[in-house]
């Protein structure tokens, strides 16, 4: 399978204090983003977040009201207004619905975007069988839509958006109507696939597993910003807020106070992390207990009520309460527990995170 070449430009798309209002409602707020060659970035967040509306702005389908964007070197956005129109900005795109028509053959819908560019039928025909070679799908090409499997019209829209070999893929959502068995197998597809063929590629997505799944980097967008953004590996590592610990439900928040003489210590006085001494000013912080960081251990001195028991199979999930506090706590276990019983926890106190407040 062919490999796609990188431009000679050190970001495949560039964009500094991006915002856009509707009205007195503020979608972005000032938003940096560089997104490197064959670098694939996902926007993850909830809904509303602005997420589709940068991928929209991007596409040249929306109007910034501010900032600047380039594409593989090209200003495609800036401040005065200036608007590069879709078609002038080269990128490939693939919709929450593929946008496949059903009249036309597997060719002559990856073939399309080059017949509105005026190509020659030759030379558009060569060109789309080497881009369905490259998703593996080119002894379909006379195929039509409608007999074709869910996973291969994804493939057919992803041939359709590289077909032109664009600096930059977007993709909007493209797995969200699909059931979740389904989503996850074409997401290690469509993972995979960008990664042999070397593509740029922004992916939007509310789903934290397909971002993941398919991201090198994921940015995490809350209210109209990027919270962070990092490797999968690394936002659950080090999540840089609260809010972003909670929007990827990383593990239990509790809420105490650091002290210089004894560390962290949580309101009801059953937690005691003296590791944390002297790590941040005195006061009200939070501290994270992420899910990797809880085992059961006979020796443990925190104790946990069993609030549920949860099958998944190879394992069970302990979903336990601590005296007094809201937050729950999730532990893996190789056997069930009883309801309402107290079971004796062990924290690695390396992989807690502090957040004063």
């Amino acid at each position: 399978m062919t490999t796609y070449a990188h431009s000679g430009h050190s970001c495949a798309l560039t964009a500094r204090q991006i915002a856009k209002s509707f009205g007195e409602t503020q979608v972005l707020r000032n938003i940096d983003l560089d997104l490197a060659p064959g670098e694939v970035v996902a926007l993850l967040g909830p809904s509303g977040c602005g997420k589709t509306t940068l991928l929209r702005i991007a596409a040249g389908l929306l109007a910034a009201s501010s900032g600047q964007m380039q594409i593989a070197g090209k200003r495609v956005v800036d401040g005065s207004g200036f608007n590069a129109p879709p078609e002038a900005r080269g990128i490939g795109m693939v919709f929450q619905d593929y946008a496949i028509w059903p009249h036309l053959s597997v060719l002559e819908n990856v073939a399309f975007p080059l017949r509105m560019r005026k190509l020659g039928r030759s030379a558009r025909n060569t060109r789309a069988l080497r881009a369905l070679d490259r998703v593996g799908l080119s002894h379909l090409a006379d195929r039509f839509p409608g007999t074709l499997s869910g996973g291969q019209q994804q493939r057919v829209a992803l041939a359709r958006a590289i077909v032109a070999e664009p600096p930059l893929v977007l993709f909007d959502e493209p797995l969200s109507n699909l059931d979740r068995e389904l989503r996850e197998g074409l997401a290690l597809e469509i993972g995979a696939l960008l990664r042999e063929l070397g593509l740029s590629a922004i992916y939007v997505t509310h789903d934290q597993s397909e971002a993941f799944t398919i991201a090198d980097r994921v940015a995490v967008m809350l209210a109209g910003k990027i919270a962070q953004i990092d490797t999968p590996e690394q936002l659950f590592a080090a999540p840089a807020t609260v809010e972003v610990a909670q929007f990827l439900n990383i593990g239990a928040l509790i809420d105490g106070r650091i002290s210089a003489a004894r560390g962290f210590t949580c309101s009801r006085d059953h937690l005691n992390l003296p590791a944390f001494a002297g790590l941040a000013p005195e006061g009200p912080a939070r501290v994270l207990i992420p899910r990797t960081a809880i085992r059961h251990d006979p020796q443990g001195a925190l104790m946990g009520q069993v609030l549920r028991c949860q099958f998944q199979g190879d394992r069970y999930l302990l979903h336990l309460g601590l005296a007094g506090e809201q937050a729950t706590l999730v532990c893996p276990a190789d056997r069930p527990a009883a309801l309402n019983s107290h079971i004796p926890l062990a924290i690695d106190a390396d992989r807690l995170r502090l957040f004063p407040q």
